[in-house]
């Protein structure tokens, strides 16, 4: 490819192979996954197609500079010697963002503005004039990615988020993120050759992603625009004939049904599917999901339920015990999606998921799993639908699945799987095996042996201390009528007012408010007993003041004068 130079596409975790995936269908090359991210290498037009196509990409980066540093000074001269005549002038706004993954830089946000002051410094003393700053929608936007001592300074082509489709008009209190959608979408294998159902649609965004994938329409159709459309070196032919390919789009001839139990979020669901033009694919229909009816037709399940944010825990396990329900006795024969948080609750669902994906909605961890329903016993299931496979082909799925469930807790929770059962590792792990630098290697290998010697003295002082106290236990004999150790200070027992503990008073008076009528007093002025009680005497004409109260905690009575 000619004039091709590198780019990186930023995704959520756990998506990095899916959107490799669609850069490579759509014909970038050298293609790589990192963190969070896929690298690639293309073209302009490579570059215009990711944005415009890309389902599962954040945003498009075009790196310009890279190098190493070890504070935000060295930060500041390296990035103000650079040579920025090429990418701004004293007319134009710009922004800077960063991503800090290092123990030299503790804030991104300080070294965002110290990039920010090297660059208008730069045309102070070359032009005594600067551009400006403008946070919303600036001429050029850049990124400077820091991992370690290693900078990353970055155009990036896209602008706003590529998430933020355009069709949104309205959204719910817990929206899913239209990318991680796409994402979820593209792992259950979704295209279009079946109906479709979100019975827990809110906003409605599966619902549109799913249509937008059915009919193969690019995502980018509904923007306003993207960031590199401000660029000197913008071919806007290029993008009027990506905007006006219609060739790749597809006929879809089955339905997507969306329904929801709040009357609100359907509301906004339908204002929603009308922006995107999609009102002919998607019915949209007001029930909860216990109230769905089973499809006549082969149909994909998916929702995003809620989760313990939104809902109290007994709320939970009854909800995820109520789907289980449903899903075993209406949608038999059939595949449901669920994306949701691994607890306690989600276990009342009482259906072992034949697959898992790891992801984040947001910052919060998730599963998405899929649940296959069927008939009968779980073994007749599997054995029928292996027949015709490759031989040894459920040998080989099982393999996989155990090589997965036998890595520790923390790998599962962090790390999605691939298809042969392989863990997608992130940089860290990477660069901790692959790795030919002998320093680094045992750098690394020194902090592991710290970490592992404070757990192990960790454990060692708790046992000790476990030790002395049952010592200290045994030397001391239990008294089992004072419920406590002899020698020890023993405990209050408070125990619960019953008729046993009115027999210590015997002869007393009682002081019971709610069963003494004598103490029952109308505070409207009158008494319930004669002589109960007698009003103050005021000062007589001598001066005295009997009859007042007697701070002693009586009253002077007139039979007492």
């Amino acid at each position: 490819m000619a004039n091709s130079f590198e780019m990186i596409a930023k995704t959520f975790q756990g998506l990095e192979d899916v959107l490799a995936k669609e850069l490579t269908e759509m014909g970038a090359e050298q293609v790589e996954t990192i963190t969070r991210g896929v690298r690639f290498y293309g073209d302009k037009e490579m570059m215009y197609k990711a944005n415009f196509r890309c389902r599962t990409a954040l945003r498009i980066l075009k790196p310009i500079h890279q190098f190493t540093a070890t504070d935000a000074d060295e930060v500041y001269q390296i990035i103000k010697a650079m040579d920025w005549s090429q990418y701004l002038d004293t007319k134009k706004t710009f922004a800077i963002d960063a991503v800090v993954h290092s123990e030299n830089f503790r804030h991104s946000k300080f070294l965002a503005y110290k990039a920010k002051d090297a660059i208008a410094d730069h045309f102070m003393e070359k032009y005594n004039e600067r551009p400006s700053v403008r946070i919303k929608n600036p001429d050029v936007q850049l990124n400077i990615h820091v991992n370690q001592d290693v900078c990353t300074l970055s155009l990036d082509s896209s602008g706003e988020p590529l998430y933020m489709r355009g069709y949104k008009v309205e959204q719910t209190e817990a929206p899913i993120n239209e990318v991680l959608a796409a994402g979820m979408l593209m792992l259950a294998g979704w295209d279009g050759q079946t109906d479709f159902m979100d019975p827990m649609c809110g906003s409605g965004t599966i619902a549109i992603e799913a249509a937008l994938m059915a009919l193969n329409i690019a995502p980018g159709i509904y923007r306003k625009g993207f960031a590199f459309e401000k660029w000197p070196d913008f071919d806007s032919e290029l993008l009027e004939n990506l905007y006006n390919d219609e060739s790749q789009e597809k006929e879809f001839t089955h339905k997507i049904y969306a329904s929801d139990i709040s009357s609100a979020a359907l509301r906004i669901a339908t204002e929603n599917v009308k922006s995107a033009g999609m009102t002919k694919y998607i019915e949209l229909k007001h029930q909860p999901f216990q109230g769905c009816e089973r499809p006549q037709n082969e149909t994909m399940v998916m929702f995003n339920p809620p989760y313990g944010e939104r809902l109290k825990q007994f709320e939970m396990e009854k909800l995820y015990e109520e789907i289980g329900s449903k899903l075993k006795n209406d949608f038999t024969d059939m595949s449901a999606w669920i994306i949701t948080v691994p607890c306690e609750a989600t276990d009342h669902i009482g259906l072992r998921p034949s697959e898992k994906y790891h992801l984040l909605n947001g910052s919060i961890e998730c599963e998405f799993r899929k649940y296959e329903m069927f008939k009968g016993r779980r073994n007749d299931y599997l054995r029928e639908r292996n027949e015709g496979r490759p031989p040894f082909a459920q040998e080989e799925e099982d393999s996989s699945r155990r090589r997965y469930m036998s890595q520790n807790s923390e790998e599962r929770r962090f790390h999605p799987v691939r298809e042969d059962g392989s863990f997608v590792r992130s940089e860290e792990d990477t660069w901790s095996r692959n790795s030919q630098n002998e320093d680094e290697q045992s750098e690394y290998q020194r902090r592991r042996h710290e970490a592992f010697e404070k757990e192990r003295e960790f454990q060692e002082r708790k046992s000790k201390r476990e030790a002395e106290w049952n010592e200290r236990r045994s030397e001391r004999p239990f008294d089992r009528n004072r419920g406590d150790f002899r020698g020890g200070e023993g405990r209050k027992e408070f125990r619960k007012r019953d008729d046993r503990f009115d027999d210590d008073f015997r002869g007393k008076p009682r002081f019971d408010r709610n069963r003494d009528d004598d103490r029952r007093r109308d505070f409207g002025g009158r008494d319930n007993r004669d002589n109960f009680r007698r009003p103050f005497r005021h000062r007589d004409d001598e001066g005295d003041n009997r009859g007042n109260r007697n701070f002693g905690g009586r009253r002077r009575r007139d039979d007492e004068e």
